[in-house]
């Protein structure tokens, strides 16, 4: 568990923008990483809501070596296994149950499981973590809200997600309890359908100096 939660921070506190990808075009997954990486933001989180999403986690893996992919919408331990053999190389769920902490416990590939009300953020921390997913960010209170936990709840830190953009990344950046947010403007639709990945880049290089 340390050796996980050590590499997760690692992963996490390198940029301050996670961006969160649905790949709808397999052979978008490449280019797109690539381009992300290029600007200066290598860990992406592959979401498993497209029937491609895991060849893509592979695709990634295997073609882009200055990525770090990881995998979203991990549900179940078998979306946990199946994410990990395609090569993902950090796990994060919306939510938390005990099969996914199971799970994690067996895998050397660290998990950021997600949590919104302190209760849950507390079941966390007593299972031993103390970074967690925040979502759906905006609609569960805010940083705002994030920043009331950080007297409370201390050694707890958030990577958080859901109807962030660059109207508002900042307001959870300057957070001490904010380890990094996770957001899909740095990968806009229109600019996948069109491949342009240089706007992907300019995009990734504008979120990777937010901070």
């Amino acid at each position: 568990m340390k050796k996980n939660m050590e590499r997760l921070v690692e992963i996490l506190s390198g940029q301050p923008v996670i961006p969160v990808l649905k790949i709808d075009r397999l052979a978008d997954a490449a280019p797109l990483a690539h381009a992300l990486a290029k600007g200066g933001l290598p860990a992406v989180e592959i979401t498993l809501r497209t029937p491609d999403a895991l060849d893509a986690i592979r695709l990634v893996a295997d073609e882009v070596p200055e990525a770090i992919v990881g995998a979203g919408t991990i549900l179940s331990a078998k979306d946990y296994s199946n994410a990990v053999k395609a090569g993902a190389q950090f796990i994060v769920s919306p939510g938390t149950t005990q099969e996914l902490l199971d799970a994690a416990s067996q895998s050397d590939v660290p998990f950021l499981p997600g949590a919104i009300t302190p209760s849950e953020i507390m079941a966390a921390r007593e299972e031993g973590y103390r970074v967690l997913k925040f979502f759906p960010a905006e609609q569960a209170g805010g940083a705002s809200f994030l920043k009331s936990l950080s007297s409370p709840i201390a050694d707890i830190r958030f990577c958080p997600t859901g109807g962030i953009s660059t109207k508002n990344a900042k307001d959870y950046l300057s957070l001490p309890n904010v380890l990094c947010v996770g957001g899909s403007w740095v990968a806009p639709d229109d600019a996948l359908q069109a491949g342009d990945w240089d706007r992907v880049e300019k995009l990734a290089r504008e979120a990777s100096q937010l901070r």
